[in-house]
C-alpha cells in the first residue's frame, strides 16, 4: 500500500500542485486511509474543491461543521474554508477530488459577477450535493466526467473540460443562494488560520497558551473558545497533537530513534511523548517504526 503525505505549509494552506500542466485545476481520487496520518488533515486552499465519494463514507469537517458523506454523494467547498477528512466505519473511503482556481471557472468577463461573490460569502463554506437531486447529480456527473477527460487527454480534452466547469457552475448557483458577507466571520477565520501558523512555527519549541492567544490577538479564554468550537479540542492539545503528527514521518527516517524524535517535535520528555503517542495511534512510537521499516 501507498502511505502518502499530505503537504502543507504553516499557516495549514496545502502545498499540492493544482494544476496539470495547462489548466490551473487538478483532478484526483484519494484514498483517506494511505495518508500517512491515516486521516486528511486540517488544511485549507486559495481553489474550490468539489469532491464525490466513490466507495465508502468520510466524516468531513468544514470550518466548526462536520459532515457525512456516503458513496454517491459529494460536497463543494470553498476557496479558504479549513477542512479535514477521515473515512467513517473503516470503510476504505475513495473520493475524486477536483480542485480548480476560482478564476478559471468563467470567463474574466464573467468572474467578478458569478464567481468572486460567491467565494467571498461567508455563509458558503461548503455545500452539500446530492445525487437525488438534478443539480447536484448534473454536478457529479461533471466530476466523473473531468476526471476521465484528465486520464484520457482525447483531442481538445482541455475545451471539453471547461465545458464541464460551467456546467458545474451554473448548477451550483442555479439554487439562488442568499449571500452573506459577515465581517465577524471574515475576522475569527483569520485569526484562527494566524493561530494555527504561529503554531506550526514553533511547535518544536516550549509554547505557551499565552504566546497562542496573543498570535491570534485573543485573550487567553477566547483563544480556547476559538479552538474548541472549530477544532474542539484545547489550543494545547491541539499542539500536542500536531507534535504527534509530525513525529510520524520523522519515525519512517531509517536513522531516526524515539528520543531524538520526541525532542525534535517539542517534547521535553520520552516517556511523555511515548504515552501521548501510544494514545493518539495506539501503538508505541517504537512498535510504529519497526511496522513501517518492515511494510506490515
Amino acid at each position: 500500500m501507498q502511505i502518502k503525505n499530505f503537504m502543507v505549509d504553516q499557516s495549514l494552506k496545502e502545498l499540492t500542485n493544482h494544476r496539470t500542466v495547462v489548466l490551473p485545476i487538478a483532478c484526483y481520487e484519494t484514498t483517506i486511509n494511505q495518508n500517512i496520518h491515516g486521516f486528511i488533515p486540517l488544511h485549507w486552499h486559495d481553489e474550490i474543491q468539489f469532491v464525490l465519494i466513490v466507495k465508502g463514507e468520510a466524516i468531513f469537517q468544514i470550518n466548526e461543521e462536520k459532515r457525512m458523506v456516503r458513496e454517491g454523494e459529494g460536497l463543494f467547498i470553498n476557496s479558504g474554508s479549513l477542512h479535514m477528512a477521515e473515512e467513517k466505519n473503516h470503510s476504505g473511503c475513495v473520493y475524486i477530488c477536483l480542485n480548480v482556481s476560482p478564476h478559471f471557472v468563467l470567463s474574466p468577463e464573467l468572474y467578478t459577477s458569478y464567481v468572486y461573490p460567491y467565494i467571498q460569502a461567508t455563509n458558503l463554506p461548503y455545500i452539500s450535493l446530492d445525487a437525488n437531486e438534478l443539480w447536484g447529480k448534473n454536478i457529479l456527473n461533471a466530476i466523473i466526467k473531468i476526471n476521465q477527460l484528465i486520464q484520457q487527454k482525447s483531442p481538445f480534452y482541455e475545451i471539453d473540460i471547461t465545458v464541464q466547469l460551467t456546467l458545474i457552475w451554473q448548477n451550483l448557483i442555479i439554487n439562488g443562494f442568499q449571500l452573506e458577507y459577515e465581517q465577524t466571520e471574515m475576522v475569527k477565520n483569520h485569526r484562527m488560520k494566524h493561530m494555527l501558523n504561529w503554531i506550526h512555527l514553533h511547535y518544536a519549541e516550549k509554547l505557551m497558551l499565552d504566546d497562542i492567544a496573543r498570535a491570534g490577538q485573543l485573550s487567553r479564554s477566547e483563544c480556547c473558545r476559538y479552538f474548541k468550537r472549530i477544532l474542539k479540542k484545547t489550543p494545547l492539545n491541539y499542539v500536542t497533537d500536531y507534535r504527534i503528527q509530525k513525529s510520524i514521518s520523522l519515525l519512517q527516517q531509517a536513522e531516526s530513534n524515539v528520543t531524538e524524535v520526541a525532542y525534535q517535535v517539542g517534547f521535553n520528555s520520552t516517556s511523555y511523548f511515548i504515552d501521548k503517542f501510544r494514545k493518539s495511534m495506539n501503538m508505541t512510537p517504537l512498535s510504529y517504526k519497526k511496522c513501517k521499516m518492515n511494510d506490515c
